[in-house]
């Protein structure tokens, strides 16, 4: 085999990797616009403690610090958490779009058995981002292995 026949999966590794980057990028912050935009709306939605906004702008913030912690230190553990923080949010999303739950504690009842254009969107970046974190923290484990092996 020629070296250029072996030198193409060691160019290639980088450009999967910015590419998985910028797909959970991406869907995170359109996670949060979204989250961002659609909170005004919820604030009626609460407890004594919490609105449902305020659980929309916290799950927001923490989407915005996952997606630049992603782009400032791309690593195992950025990208791990990046999965966290989405899968998390696609996980309430369904939740609460397929089960009346109640009020948890302080967390307003968020029950919303409807589809809509903004929530079908937010659901679609989320499981985007965690897909793409997912297959970002394999990738990068994969590309240190033979590092840690020396």
């Amino acid at each position: 085999m020629t070296g250029s026949a072996t030198s193409r999966p060691a160019r290639t590794w980088p450009l999967v990797r910015v590419v998985l980057v910028v797909v959970v990028v991406a869907g995170l912050v359109l996670d949060a616009v979204l989250h961002l935009d659609l909170a005004g709306r919820y604030g009626p939605v609460r407890t004594s403690v919490l609105s449902q906004a305020d659980l929309f702008r916290a799950e927001a913030a923490v989407a915005l610090l996952a997606a630049l912690l992603l782009v400032v230190h791309p690593r195992r553990w950025t990208a791990a958490f990046a999965a966290v923080v989405a899968g998390s949010a696609l996980a309430a999303l369904l939740v609460y779009r397929y089960a009346d739950l109640g009020p948890l504690g302080p967390i307003p009842s968020m029950y919303e058995p409807i589809w809509y254009g903004r929530k079908a969107a937010a659901a679609v970046a989320e499981a985007a981002a965690l897909l793409a974190a997912v297959l970002l923290v394999t990738v990068l484990m994969r590309r240190s292995a033979p590092a840690r092996s020396r």
